[in-house]
């Protein structure tokens, strides 16, 4: 009995100290990598960062093949992703995390730009796109609360030791460059906000002005400014905008299908004469005829078709500097504003090392959140994958109470006993602690696939204890022997198919204990809980398991005594069976 209360407090023990995970880190020979650079940074000098980090990641012994690309659409020229095959497992000696560990310290030599590394896993719970494995989502109220906050948790959690690859997905410092136009100037110089909107748009927006169709394709004709000239905001000086753009005054239009060429009167502009002559404006636009019919014969050349574009001004038109009626102003813009529900978020991602298990990095996080005391307005939560693990913890002990109660009805029905079934489920604590120590002897974690072998374990050792009861209680029944003498004789009869099926069972998981092979971590724990569970509970229920089936018979027997003294059978009630 003292063996039997001390392995229960034992088994309580160790399940808090154990390292608790969700699931296993694999290697699988992919490792997939996210890069951030600095905010300010240009598309062509982002794709001179990606070239030196590929070159530095291909230079790992490891490492197969290295694939990478920036400009994936996502609105944000700063970042870029990578993935690396890496050399199966018998052709190299390090795990997939250890090559990246290796990797990282290389990598922060390159500055302005971070390549942040994770190994490719099977299972992956949602989440957001993210630089790291696991995420942790801040809202908040108040936005500008959240982003002042936001960088005072980030810092904190950059100086943890048992987290690495900190990083987030507020960007804030992206450059911009207002254009404040003083009205009264644009005004005076016959300008309005549109015309100086849209020659912002045609000069930086990347619109799409025509279509050119070909025999078998066709081409999106955008208009934009040398991309040269993208690179530096003093371009803005040299622009100019047309006074004439939008306003009704005389323009030339030509119709690329049709070759034709219209033109209204030419109406007076302030300070102007309106002293056009009716033979110049016939020969303007003799002269646009001309010239379309030459742009309609160079479109149709060979097998292209003519193309869709808006109409073409060909008349000349005042220009005024953009310089002339508006001044520029540097300043920072956020690179993308995250949301979560319906609250502004900000999203801090981070990976484990080696040996740290996500419940520890998750109670790291919860302390220093309360360190910082962080405003009431603003909130956090674990998200993805390190969030399905939160809710699995939580649910974990539910789990084991509801498969005992279950266990427990089952038996109790088919024993017609309320003792008995407590005898088989004695035999259940000492399984357990074999399991977490076999996992702390290897250094493994508790995850969901470890429970699920503590679930298995229940259903073998109770096998195993369901033989040795259910013999002794025949034994009483059919042969009238002594709850000492029917249990000594079920250990001795039962003791041959009770070490059959425990071997059976050792032998069937000691594969999936050293689990060769890519991938093959996912199962480890498995098999080590299944082996470390089955020799310690084997080791202990031969001998309490007997001890404990005399224990409470006596104590049912002292029980039944005291019932009746309590309760004297009434009059006509049906008599119990003799014991």
């Amino acid at each position: 009995m003292v063996v039997l209360i001390a392995t229960v407090c034992l088994n309580l023990a160790l399940f808090k100290i154990v390292p608790k995970g969700f699931f296993p880190q694999q290697d699988i020979g992919r490792v997939v990598g996210s890069i951030q650079a600095d905010q300010s940074i240009s598309f062509q000098a982002m794709r001179q960062k990606l070239a030196q980090l590929q070159a530095i990641v291909q230079s790992d012994p490891a490492v197969v093949t290295v694939k990478g690309y920036t400009g994936s659409g996502s609105g944000q020229t700063n970042s870029g992703f990578v993935y690396i095959d890496l050399k199966p497992p018998g052709q190299r000696r390090e795990t997939a995390d250890e090559v990246i560990g290796r990797l990282r310290r290389k990598l922060a030599q390159v500055a302005g730009a971070r390549l942040y590394l994770q190994s490719v896993q099977d299972i992956r719970m949602g989440g957001r796109l993210s630089n790291a494995q696991y995420q942790y989502t801040l809202q908040g109220d108040d936005t500008d609360e959240l982003y002042a906050f936001a960088p005072r948790l980030l810092k904190a959690l950059q100086n943890s030791s048992i987290l690495v690859d900190v990083n987030t997905d507020q960007q804030q410092k992206g450059l911009k460059t207002d254009v404040v136009v003083d009205r009264d100037t644009a005004s005076r110089l016959g300008l309005v906000m549109s015309q100086i909107d849209n020659t912002l748009y045609d000069a930086f927006g990347q619109r799409q002005v025509s279509v050119i169709y070909s025999a078998i394709n066709q081409y999106h004709v955008v208009m934009e400014v040398d991309p040269r000239y993208w690179q530096d905001p003093s371009i803005l000086n040299d622009l100019y905008v047309s006074t004439s753009g939008a306003s009704p005054s005389g323009t030339v239009t030509s119709n690329a299908v049709a070759g034709t060429v219209t033109q209204s009167a030419a109406l007076p502009s302030p300070g102007s004469s309106a002293t056009a002559s009716t033979s110049s404006q016939t020969a303007s636009v003799e002269g646009a005829e001309a010239r379309n019919a030459q742009t309609n014969a160079l479109a149709n050349t060979g097998r292209q078709g003519t193309s869709s574009g808006a109409a073409v001004s060909t008349s000349q038109e005042p220009m005024v500097p953009l310089a002339a009626f508006s001044h520029f102003e540097p300043g920072h813009t956020p690179l993308a504003v995250n949301h979560q529900g319906l609250f502004v978020a900000s999203t801090i991602s981070f990976n484990l090392p080696p040996g740290v298990a996500l419940g520890d990095a998750a109670y790291e996080i919860k302390q220093t959140m309360a360190n910082l005391h962080a405003p009431a307005t603003i909130h956090g939560s674990l998200q993805g994958t390190a969030r399905a693990f939160e809710e699995s913890l939580a649910n974990e002990r539910f789990l084991i109470l509801a498969a005992l109660a279950a266990i427990y009805i089952v038996l109790g029905i088919l024993y017609e006993s309320f003792v008995h079934p407590v005898t088989i489920l004695s035999t259940l604590p000492s399984a357990g602690v074999g399991a977490v120590l076999a996992l702390l002897l290897f250094h493994t974690e508790f995850s969901i696939i470890a429970m699920i072998g503590v679930i298995l374990l229940i259903g073998i050792v109770k096998k195993n204890a369901i033989l040795m009861i259910d013999f002794a209680l025949e034994a009483e029944r059919s042969e009238g022997l002594s709850p000492r003498d029917a249990i000594f004789r079920a250990c001795i009869l039962r003791f041959r198919p009770i070490m059959m099926t425990t071997f059976a069972a050792i032998f069937g998981a000691v594969p999936l204990a050293l689990s060769f092979g890519d991938g093959g971590e996912i199962r480890r724990p498995l098999g080590i809980a299944i082996v470390g569970g089955l020799i310690v509970s084997q080791l202990l229920t031969l001998y309490t398991t007997p001890v404990l089936y005399l224990y409470l018979d006596r104590f049912r027997l002292w029980a039944n005594r005291h019932w009746r003294r309590l309760f004297p059978r009434v009059a006509g009630a049906v008599p119990e069976p003799s014991e």
